[in-house]
């Protein structure tokens, strides 16, 4: 492992975290701590040093990952034996790393665009046919595809853009087959967006490829490893949701406090005003995908909210923003209130402030914050954002789409509260409409998505890729529901999921989920109602449920004996199993103010 986490200092350009890095992967091995991985990566370029410095990195986040390295040019040779060491090892995930040498063959000059689609369908569906070889050998097994790199070298000179069968073009048309054609067990590595911020002058090293078959500069490995350590990461739940802005000299210039609405510095004909519009244009977009945004300012309220309210140059609004905070209180403090608001953790937000010194401090005293290194120039504020790469999720849904305006639309949710003196009767005004179906092919990526992300509400905190949860659907002994709820404000999709899993007269919960937004709404009440009476139905006499304790679940903790369970056994670590025996007669109905959709 120390050699491993020296290749990694040698090769990789930033190494300003490596001390904190090495101690954190020296105490995940040394204790055995952490989750245990189990990856495979197969090549056709040399991987040796990739899997070193891809181990250190899984080693740094608390994993202690298995590895299984293949061959040089191995792919064909693991994939399309049924008896390889590959299949043997049975891992969880499967990267692997195509080249340009693999692709079968490219269009002759002059070749019709029927026959170049042909081909570059043909040529996608070769990597494509070896994922889904992997699939049928490992239905559980999530696959990490690279794209392929384009090469800079221009047979065709400038009509390389200009001719539908040139290199560059047919390459692009695999690609993006690849995107467009992947099954849900596929994620696709976007390498060749990687080496083009790069430079492809920079990437490509032909000296290091004919000297150990590299793929790449090794300059860049730090950076290729990174790619595939935040699509693992992704995999494992581990996601940040929500973008916490600070104010004066980062949406606008200036101090609004001293300058008025009028005064900040957006001018869309002054460089630096350009910047900041350029800013906020890119946080729409963030916004208009999913991520949730605040603010956290150290300014008058009211003076903080005109800037958005009244200058006639904001591209962000007031109604943008679902959590708006702004007081003299240390920043520190104010994110632990926005994650508090927000019913999110700590290890969700990421925090942009132009302040080096408040960076600091958050750095301190909140190291579950991610905290951007945020330039001196706001005319590289959208690069640092970008490049900090903090919003890499694996799926974009509906409900990520909706998920900004539910939140904002919190403030409505509030105000009708305050409004009314019966927590019941609010409920009630929310007008909410839920249902109760089984998965389907439309919802799997959701299902994935929210079995991975939930940590607040989640009995057991069991995580599953796509691929594994496509193999539950097709087994009979597994059930797999989920609950969509809408009301008076916003229409939120699918906020909870669950999993059962029958054996006899005997159904065991093995996984039920919630999205954090719908908490305290008695949604957990109608969906136990629901899994009872589907229950009944199949003659399921028993029901069998389990808390695992997490550092984030603790409001799940006292569910099970709230709602009727008994306990049967506790482990040495607060795990508690639960058995409830389902009544012959009517099932209860329990307290919510939901009808059916």
């Amino acid at each position: 492992m120390a050699e491993d986490l020296a290749k990694w200092k040698e090769l990789t350009r930033d190494v300003s975290d490596f001390s904190s890095m090495l101690k954190a992967a020296r105490r995940a091995e040394k204790q055995g701590e952490g989750d245990v991985p189990r990856i495979a990566v197969l090549g056709t370029n040399s991987i040796q040093l990739i899997v070193s410095v891809l181990r250190a990195l899984l080693l740094s986040d608390g994993q202690n990952p298995r590895i299984y390295e293949g061959e040089y040019d191995g792919i064909r040779m693991d994939v399309l034996d049924s008896d390889s060491p590959f299949y043997r090892f049975a891992p969880d995930y499967v990267v692997l790393l195509p080249e340009l040498r693999d692709i079968p063959a490219y269009p002759e000059l002059f070749s019709s665009e029927e026959e170049t689609e042909r081909m570059a369908r043909e040529s996608a569906g070769y990597f494509l046919g070896l994922c889904e070889r992997i699939h049928e050998k490992l239905p559980a097994a999530q696959i990490l595809l690279s794209d392929l790199v384009l090469p800079f070298s221009e047979q065709l000179g400038n009509l390389e853009a200009n001719c539908g069968f040139s290199r560059t073009a047919y390459l692009r048309r695999v690609n993006a087959l690849l995107g467009a054609s992947r099954s849900g067990y596929v994620t696709i590595l976007a390498v060749d967006a990687l080496a083009s911020y790069v430079g492809k002058k920079n990437w490509f090293d032909e000296t290091a490829y004919f000297l150990n078959k590299s793929g790449f500069s090794l300059q860049y490995i730090g950076d290729f490893c990174d790619l595939i350590r935040r699509q693992l990461r992704a995999l494992s739940g581990k996601v940040r949701k929500c973008l916490v802005l600070d104010l004066d000299n980062t949406l606008w210039g200036g101090t609004v406090g001293d300058l008025g609405y009028e005064g900040i510095n957006l001018d869309p004909n002054d460089a630096v005003g350009e910047a900041f519009l350029a800013f906020q244009r890119y946080i729409l977009l963030l916004k208009k995908r999913g991520v949730i945004l605040a603010v956290c300012s150290k300014n008058e309220e009211d003076l903080a909210r005109e800037a958005f309210e009244k200058n006639q140059h904001m591209v962000l609004c007031y109604d943008d923003i679902s959590c708006f905070v702004a007081n003299w209180n240390d920043k520190a403090s104010n994110l632990r209130l926005i994650s508090e608001k927000l019913n999110i953790g700590l290890d969700s937000l990421v925090f942009f402030d132009d302040n080096p010194t408040e960076r600091a401090i958050v750095e301190k005293f909140l190291p579950e914050v991610a905290v951007v290194d945020v330039p001196e120039d706001p005319a590289l504020y959208v690069r640092a954002l970008d490049r900090f790469h903090a919003f890499d999720w694996l799926q974009l849904t509906k409900e990520d789409i909706s998920r900004s305006k539910s939140y904002a639309d919190n403030r409505k949710r509030e105000e009708l509260l305050q409004s009314l003196d019966d927590y019941g009767e609010y409920l009630r005004e929310l007008a909410m409409k839920a249902s109760f179906l089984p998965l389907s092919e439309n919802s799997r990526e959701r299902f994935s998505q929210l079995i991975n992300k939930s940590n607040q509400f989640n009995l057991r905190t069991r995580r599953y890729s796509e691929a594994q949860i496509g193999e539950m659907m097709e087994d009979p002994a597994f059930g797999l529901y989920t609950v969509s709820l809408r009301d008076r404000f916003s229409d939120y999709g699918i906020i909870a999921c669950i999993i059962l899993r029958s054996e006899g007269k005997s159904c065991f919960i093995d996984s039920w989920v919630m999205s954090c937004r719908v908490l305290k709404k008695g949604v957990e009440n109608y969906t136990f109602q629901k899994i009872l009476s589907l229950l009944k139905e199949q003659g399921i006499s028993e029901l069998r449920a389990e808390y695992l304790p997490t550092k984030k679940n603790r409001m799940v903790e006292g569910l099970l004996p709230e709602l009727g369970f008994s306990l049967e056994g506790e482990d040495g670590e607060g795990g508690r199993r639960y058995r409830l025996e389902l009544p012959g007669g009517e099932i209860p109905a329990g307290t919510y103010y939901i009808e059916e959709e």
